[in-house]
């Protein structure tokens, strides 16, 4: 496989172009220059900009609302562009995280916040705002969570902030922001675009951050096309704009093409726009890679840079799998672990705990039978939460245990004990993995991918 092609253009040659000639801009600034009431927006810019959406959750936003108060706050910018989300601790674990659920409770309902998410209706953040219509092409969302880089697959500028970012956004709906510089990625096969069998979104992601490193795109936006994409869901979409966080990336973005469109227009009930990047945009860094050989990748402890293919993993046995959160908690993801687990059982030594990003997602996986699949084959099915993503409930590791899971993070202690280990891996691994007791392929238990 070619590790990459790359054309690097240096900061002080992008401003040499610029004083020369007027170039034009990449989505990612068309976005920032629209929303900052600007005509342009070239990176390293200062801007102050308009948000659409101001998100918080259970963890991040009780800190927000002690801000909002503590500043004189009265009322939010917008009830209908608010949004509160009880999804890391909930339902609630202890009495701790009760508590951080009823600040938010409380706040939406003295400030009649409309998109207050109770639990019965809640889901994992980054999952429901798309799925809801909250999220659409051209938007500028921030979120006080990492993850909010998740909606970039629609084609709009998302990115986490601090606590106090949004307690200032929910009163004023605006924000500071110095306009990143973008890196492209260009993503390829013989087989325009389809990848090999076991081969998903995750992997695709995954390998990019073991080519480019956790800080190779630090404060950069990362922006995704070639065929690949094109032939690209939008699961596996959201899956890699979700993880460019994990790159040191400020934002992820796909260029909207006709599946953002059949996506968006299912959902979203107001106007948007699509925006596309100019020809002759400048970017810091182009990289170019050929994955018609790709294979299922693992990272391995203690970061998501440590990846290596499946085949060369060797034997490593695991306590717990895990299929859901924000990252690969879709319809999508938990078809593909049920398709490996149908007529199967987790392994006696394996906990194997299975999690659908929103209500919607497991009213879809009860009506298709999926969670008769793995409560048959041993594992568990649970309510949308966060839970074991970040250590927080529904599956925390003990000191010595190792999980393969399809999360974002593997930092250490992340899903529990110091000494713990998560590997991260797409949910046909991490099913295969579940019934193997070791990390291993579907391909391992003779199955082929229909």
């Amino acid at each position: 496989m070619n590790a990459e092609s790359a054309l690097s253009v240096s900061e002080r040659e992008r401003r040499i172009q610029r004083k020369d000639k007027i170039m034009g801009m990449t989505i990612t600034e068309k976005i920032l220059a629209v929303h900052a009431g600007a005509v342009r927006a070239a990176p390293g810019d200062l801007i102050m900009a308009s948000v659409d959406l101001a998100l918080g959750n259970d963890v991040t936003a009780p800190i927000a609302i002690d801000e909002f108060r503590r500043h004189g706050g009265k009322e939010v910018f917008d009830k209908g562009r608010v949004v509160l989300m009880p999804d890391h601790f909930a339902p609630n674990k202890d009495i701790k995280s009760a508590v951080q659920c009823k600040i938010l409770r409380d706040f939406a309902r003295e400030k009649g916040i409309e998109n207050y998410f109770e639990v019965g209706q809640m889901g994992i953040e980054h999952a429901l705002l798309p799925e809801s219509g909250l999220v659409a092409p051209g938007d500028l969302v921030i979120g006080a969570d990492s993850h909010t880089c998740t909606y970039g697959a629609v084609g709009a500028f998302s990115t986490g902030v601090g606590s106090t970012d949004l307690a200032a956004a929910m009163m004023t709906g605006k924000a500071w922001f110095k306009v990143p510089p973008t890196i492209k990625f260009i993503y390829h096969t013989d087989a325009k675009g389809r990848l090999k069998d076991w081969v998903y979104g995750k992997d695709v992601i995954l390998y990019t951050i073991g080519e480019i490193g956790v800080d190779g795109a630090l404060y950069k936006a990362m922006e995704f096309t070639g065929d690949v994409i094109d032939a690209m869901g939008m699961s596996e979409r959201f899956t890699m704009c979700n993880m460019v966080i994990e790159a040191g990336g400020k934002n992820g973005i796909v260029i909207p093409d006709r599946t953002t469109v059949d996506y968006i227009n299912q959902r979203v009930k107001r106007p948007y726009t699509l925006f596309t990047p100019d020809r002759d945009a400048a970017y810091e860094r182009v990289y170019e890679y050929d994955l018609s050989n790709l294979k299922p990748q693992v990272a391995f402890p203690h970061l998501p840079e440590n990846t290596r293919s499946i085949d060369e993993i060797g034997k490593i046995e695991i306590d717990q799998a895990f299929v859901g959160s924000c990252t690969n908690g879709w319809i999508e993801d938990i078809r593909i672990a049920a398709d490996i687990m149908k007529g199967r059982k987790v392994s006696p030594q394996v906990r194997m705990i299975v999690i659908p990003a929103t209500r919607n997602i497991y009213r879809q996986a009860l009506k298709e039978g999926l969670i008769e699949v793995f409560v048959d084959a041993g594992a568990v099915f649970s309510t949308p939460t966060c839970g074991p993503c970040l250590g927080g409930h529904m599956g925390v590791l003990a000191p010595g245990e190792r999980a393969v899971a399809t999360t974002n993070r593997n930092f250490k202690g992340r899903m529990g004990d110091l000494s713990s280990e998560v590997y991260l891996a797409n949910p046909a691994i991490v099913a295969a993995s579940a019934i193997l007791g070791r990390i291993g392929s579907p391909e391992e238990l003779g199955i082929k991918k229909g």
